[in-house]
């Protein structure tokens, strides 16, 4: 520092004042020391500035990766909530672990963390106990079944579902099917996505006297391949399609084709909570329900600096839905 201050011709004190944010300096005088940080190799030192301030100024964002593949969404998720920590003073430490109770001990009790942000979560997840029993700040990516004294952002499923189900309904369908990934296996049993779409796909078909049949298969295209046939000999009825499955969702309209179902003629298909280059990947690039990705990464970290720094104010809970976009895979159904 004493270095710094010499090269920038400012006393030691405006230096620290620069590199702790302590105070407010002149724009020019901090450019003049940011300037000759940069001349002298000069770093700023996060584990001295951790045990100067007792905070780390590090949050961890917890993905469950053993249980749940990483996607073009998820992706969406961890860049913008990087952008948005730093952009708050924060770092963003990516933790794909499994989402067993113990290894959330493991990493809360290192002291590494000012909190944590968890996604992928579970109608009763074990992660959420703990971390209140550790007393952690944490906020939710996702939503649990009780919310109640809970910081959260999540997509909003229900009215996603019920937005693709009208969609389809205005083009005159009536037989309907959901295809997801799901509930997930192992630890990520009661995945908190599959659970709401399939309950509001259950209810609003029953409600509007639609037929409505639910199925699943795994994350990749190979499983959407195989379901796609079985598809063909068991629901040829079928003319309208919710696929909330964006790993499968190529492989199944690829397997469509090979059973000789066109689409959008015989059957239009709907993609829920994907993104544009997953749905561009089928032909006909998919209609699609985009998630908001970018922006429920940037609400989560602001959720959980707001459980950090004012642990006293309202707990923030938002939803989002998913927005429409056009593709070629949903039309008039044929009569």
């Amino acid at each position: 520092m004493h270095d710094v201050a010499q090269h920038a011709n400012v006393s030691i004190a405006t230096v620290s004042f620069v590199v702790n944010d302590s105070k407010p300096v002149a724009p020019a005088t901090r450019e003049r020391v940011e300037q000759a940080m940069r001349d002298l190799g000069y770093r700023r030192n996060s584990v001295g500035r951790a045990l100067a301030r007792g905070k780390t100024f590090i949050i961890a964002l917890l993905y469950p990766a053993l249980q749940h593949h990483f996607s073009t969404t998820a992706v969406r998720f961890f860049t913008s909530a990087a952008a948005q920590a730093r952009e708050r003073g924060y770092n963003l430490v990516l933790w794909p672990i499994s989402n067993e109770a113990e290894q959330v001990t493991e990493l809360t009790a290192t002291g590494l963390v000012d909190g944590v942000l968890l996604m992928e979560v579970q109608l009763d997840d074990s992660r959420v106990d703990e971390l209140e029993r550790r007393k952690t700040p944490f906020a939710l990516i996702g939503r649990t079944r009780d919310t109640e004294g809970i910081a959260f952002v999540d997509v909003d499923f229900e009215s996603t579902v019920e937005a693709a189900i009208d969609h389809l309904m205005e083009l005159g369908h009536t037989r309907f099917a959901l295809i997801d990934g799901g509930y997930g296996s192992g630890n990520l049993s009661g995945y908190g996505p599959v659970a709401r779409a399939r309950g509001t796909f259950g209810e609003v078909t029953a409600q509007r006297g639609l037929s409505g049949v639910m199925l699943t298969c795994d994350e990749n295209s190979e499983a959407g391949r195989e379901l796609a046939a079985e598809f063909a000999l068991e629901h040829r009825e079928v003319t309208a399609l919710l696929v909330m499955n964006e790993h499968a969702a190529p492989g199944f309209v690829a397997g469509l084709r090979r059973a000789g179902i066109r689409i959008p003629d015989d059957v239009s298909v709907i993609s829920i909570g994907s993104s544009t280059d997953m749905a561009a990947m089928a032909d006909p690039q998919l209609t699609l329900m985009i998630s908001p990705a970018v922006e429920l990464g940037r609400m989560g970290v602001d959720a959980i600096i707001e459980r950090i720094e004012n642990p006293q104010h309202p707990l923030p809970q938002t939803l989002l839905a998913c927005t429409f976009t056009q593709g070629g895979s949903a039309s008039r159904v044929r009569g």
